[in-house]
């Protein structure tokens, strides 16, 4: 497999404190220097060669994508399975919250509903393998280095995954704008939950709607019907933290 890049403070240093197999970091000769001493001081820790460089050497490293000055060279991303998401859930004495997306396309919205997930305390979230976001250097920059804590598994068929979880006790809960329910004050968060959001244009498929167990909406006051997937997203993971923590 070939190697992957890693952009932006925030997600190079989160990389380097998981422990993460990183074979170079490179840092622009402009960067400013209070902002990357943290950086050479991890990297120096871990024994990763450092190398100064031109900024435009990483522009043309990462392209399109703010690097901030500083670019890591990584072993492939290692995905999860979910039998593992579901036992460190387990060894924690917690009950399983895991986020699904259906078909989420975006990799900034797969990267920052990362960065909810960490925040929130989720175990996992999960992906299909076709038509969906995978963790790429956009995704790891766009969580703040939360794609290096949350663990990622990728299915290859979502609606089936949910019928495991299911089995092992989790309550699937389907976000849709047509639910007649409310996220809000509903008593499905505190148990083992996977909550599971759609496509940013469709949202969820047929089948993988039939398959959840309940089906909830975010109330709407103004004229608009529908939030962005990641927004929606970090709306229902905090309600679940919210229900855990009264």
């Amino acid at each position: 497999m070939e190697e992957e890049w890693i952009a932006g403070k925030h997600s190079v240093i989160e990389a380097l404190r998981s422990g993460r197999t990183l074979n170079k970091v490179w840092i622009a000769d402009q960067a400013q220097k209070h902002l990357t001493m943290p950086i050479i001081a991890e990297a120096k820790k871990a024994g990763v060669i450092i190398q100064q460089v031109d900024k435009r050497k990483l522009d043309q490293m990462v392209p399109g994508i703010q690097h901030q000055g500083v670019v890591a060279q990584a072993a492939p991303y290692q995905y999860a399975e979910v039998e593992d998401i579901l036992a460190s859930a387990q060894e924690k004495g917690e009950p399983p919250f895991l986020v699904l997306l259906d078909e989420i396309e975006d990799p900034h919205n797969l990267g920052s509903i990362l960065r909810t997930a960490d925040c929130t305390g989720a175990h996992g979230v999960i992906v299909p393998k076709r038509r969906s976001a995978q963790v790429t250097a956009t995704v790891s920059k766009t969580s703040a280095g939360a794609a290096e804590y949350v663990p990622v598994a990728r299915v290859s068929n979502l609606a089936q995954t949910i019928e495991e979880l299911k089995e092992a006790g989790v309550w699937v809960v389907g976000t849709d704008v047509r639910a007649t329910e409310s996220v809000f004050g509903n008593g499905v968060f505190t148990g083992p939950v996977a909550i599971v959001i759609g496509n940013e244009g469709k949202g969820m498929g047929r089948l993988v709607r039939e398959k959840c167990d309940i089906l909830l909406k975010l109330p709407m006051a103004g004229q608009i019907n529908s939030l962005n997937a990641s927004v929606a997203a970090g709306v229902v993971m905090y309600e679940v933290l919210r229900s855990r923590k009264a």
